[in-house]
């Protein structure tokens, strides 16, 4: 059984752009996380603490977004953001 992606857009203290997303992130519902995305100017923090899956449609979108988001990630989803090369491209940090 999967887990509907739910995408909570805010802002931390600093005024920093946030975007908590929680459940699965696959091919279903890739368009929801690329207009969240898009929809936020400037630095984005994303928390992905809360996904239980992330699918190469997951990947590829947070891919398009490198060069102005920030990864928060539970210790389980980190290699796969290094194998993936995302890391690299990207600061991800375990929370």
């Amino acid at each position: 059984m999967t887990t509907p992606l739910t995408l909570t857009p805010g802002h931390r203290p600093d005024g920093t752009a946030f975007l908590k997303a929680t459940g699965e992130i696959d091919m279903s519902n890739t368009d929801a996380l690329a207009a969240a995305l898009e929809n936020m100017p400037g630095r984005v923090v994303v928390d992905l603490t809360g996904i239980d899956y992330l699918d190469s449609a997951g990947l590829s979108v947070l891919f398009a977004h490198a060069d102005r988001i920030e990864l928060i990630t539970a210790p389980l989803l980190t290699p796969v953001l290094r194998f993936s090369g995302l890391a690299d491209l990207t600061t991800v940090q375990e929370a």
